[in-house]
């Protein structure tokens, strides 16, 4: 099993710290009866939370792989890390992403690199795309979730969110293929053993849910949710290995629920948001979740418009 060190996560904060922004955690009024804190990834520079991990990797790599350039399949948000780390390092960069990924974040992503490829329905397919790209050519592959330095990046999220609220009782982190709440939940079980971490997935893309519900690592017959970024059909065993020791408990909202919420997200708190990124909140507001007499934090894991009505 994939274990690592709150040291890990440490040495990431530092190696990261110069180039990326420390987010703020701020309190968000949901209801009446209801106030959550909520970091902000969404102002990452970025634009998502992302870009810890991918540029902890490209930031640990050799010389020598960095000069082979870099390589990724991503539904968005990971292709903008790896670009922005490419930028960084003045590697040339190539990014594949899925036919699902929306137009703003290919548009964006063009901007920093000029190989940009968008093929195959789902983040598998352009995922082996990817992996092709770096047997024929020799690139530099960096996985979005089942690599070590990328779960140890996402987890520096973790280190920052509790040391603004120290007392913290719930996390709630939204799901894709794993490597945040991996990275989140790793961290902050170490910092405070009893804390509650539970993700929130898709129901359209339940694959860690299924996963857990099975004992064993699954692969999904399809993907039915516009959340492109939550929506790869199979994990990884690393991810699959740590979410099964911490996280305490994974939840299915539909999209209809995540769109509602990012609406309410813009229209009460000024928080433009991607689908993904309203999951949490959607969980909250459909009580899917009920933290209530809880200290409860929420990850608001990235910025986009695709979660509001065009």
């Amino acid at each position: 099993m994939t274990s690592f060190t709150l040291d890990d996560f440490k040495q990431a904060s530092n190696r990261l710290k110069p180039y990326i922004r420390r987010t703020p955690t701020i309190p968000l009024k949901l209801s009446e009866d209801l106030e959550i804190l909520v970091k902000l990834e969404n102002l990452q520079v970025s634009g998502s939370f992302k870009v810890r991990g991918a540029l902890n990797t490209v930031l640990s790599l050799s010389e020598e792989e960095l000069s082979r350039g870099l390589v990724t399949a991503s539904g968005g948000n990971h292709g903008m890390g790896v670009a922005y780390a490419g930028a960084l390092t003045q590697t040339p960069t190539t990014i594949y992403l899925p036919e699902n990924t929306p137009a703003s974040k290919v548009k964006k992503l063009q901007k920093l690199t000029p190989d940009v490829i968008v093929s195959g329905p789902v983040w598998d397919d352009a995922n082996a795309l990817a992996l092709k790209d770096r047997d024929e050519n020799g690139k530099t592959y960096i996985h979005p979730f089942a690599d070590d330095t990328v779960i140890q990046g996402q987890g520096t999220i973790a280190l920052e969110m509790l040391e603004d609220v120290a007392d913290l009782e719930v996390l709630l982190v939204a799901i894709g293929g794993g490597g945040l709440i991996s990275g989140v939940a790793s961290a902050a079980k170490q910092i405070n053993p009893n804390i509650k971490i539970i993700g929130i997935e898709a129901e359209g893309a339940p694959t860690l849910h299924d996963s857990l519900k099975a004992g064993e690592l699954v692969t999904l017959d399809g993907i039915y949710t516009k959340a492109s970024t939550l929506a790869p059909r199979r994990s990884a065993e690393a991810n699959f290995d740590i979410i099964s020791k911490n996280v305490d408990e994974v939840v299915l909202v539909s999209d209809e629920i995540m769109e509602e919420a990012a609406c309410w997200l813009w229209e009460n708190a000024g928080i433009a948001v991607e689908l993904s990124a309203a999951a949490a909140i959607g969980a909250l507001h459909s009580k899917r979740i009920d933290t209530k007499g809880a200290k409860t934090g929420v990850i608001i894991c990235g910025a986009g418009l695709d979660g509001l009505p065009s």
